[in-house]
């Protein structure tokens, strides 16, 4: 890289950690400048405009978001594997979010009546992610790991929804055991769409996922 497209990458890392913190509205090329030791006019000499900058953070946040959950758990078996996989990694990711905070989340707040590219940008990328989990769903149900009746879309809300609240528990309310509760709360989902044919593997893959919970809740939230 050279050297212009190395100081936009820093800052960049820079404007992500100060976007998570104090949302996408709290993020300022004065603060940003400050941060960066160098001049506004230094900054935007790599952004045309402020929300130039908060875009390029929110395609900076999803690609580092696909990294860390989407691809590693695209390798894991087609069906049910991969899905849980998929939300097992999601909670992973949100317990490292606790400290600093889900700019998917916080932006959803700052941006749900609020029209404009970012808000556009923000919608785009959270119905990517649900697509794929609707994709995987549906997978797991052609694979007949899941009964041949369920509500994919409906289960990919509950999904959501537990993660939400999870992010709800832990961030706000620094209640402990959120993330234990909300692996208990996708295994009982997934227990009540399951083939029964499939319950041997299942349990033994539950089990797993619930000591990954565990040690992940153990290390992040005190």
């Amino acid at each position: 890289m050279r050297k212009g497209e190395l100081t936009r990458a820093a800052i960049l890392d820079v404007a992500i950690t100060l976007a998570s913190r104090d949302g996408l509205e709290g993020l300022t090329i004065g603060l940003l400048a400050e941060k960066m030791n160098m001049s506004k006019s230094g900054v935007f000499a790599h952004f045309g405009s402020r929300e130039d900058l908060q875009i390029e953070v929110v395609k900076l946040y999803h690609r580092q978001f696909e990294q860390e959950v989407f691809y590693p758990s695209i390798k894991e078996a087609r069906g049910l594997p991969r899905l849980e996989a998929m939300f097992g990694r999601w909670i992973r990711q949100v317990t490292i979010e606790i400290a600093s905070g889900c700019i998917y989340i916080s932006g959803a707040v700052e941006y749900d009546d609020r029209p404009g590219e970012i808000r556009e940008q923000l919608v785009s990328m959270v119905r990517t992610w649900q697509d794929a989990l609707h994709r995987c769903t549906v997978q797991a149900i052609e694979a007949g790991h899941l009964r041949a009746d369920t509500d994919a879309e409906q289960l990919v809300y509950e999904m959501y929804g537990l993660i939400l609240g999870l992010h709800h528990d832990a961030r706000f309310l620094k209640k402990a055991g959120s993330v234990e509760r909300a692996q208990k709360g996708f295994d009982r989902l997934i227990d009540s769409y399951r083939d029964p044919a499939s319950l041997p593997t299942a349990k033994k893959s539950s089990q797993t996922n619930q000591k990954i919970a565990a040690k992940t809740s153990a290390r992040s939230i005190q």
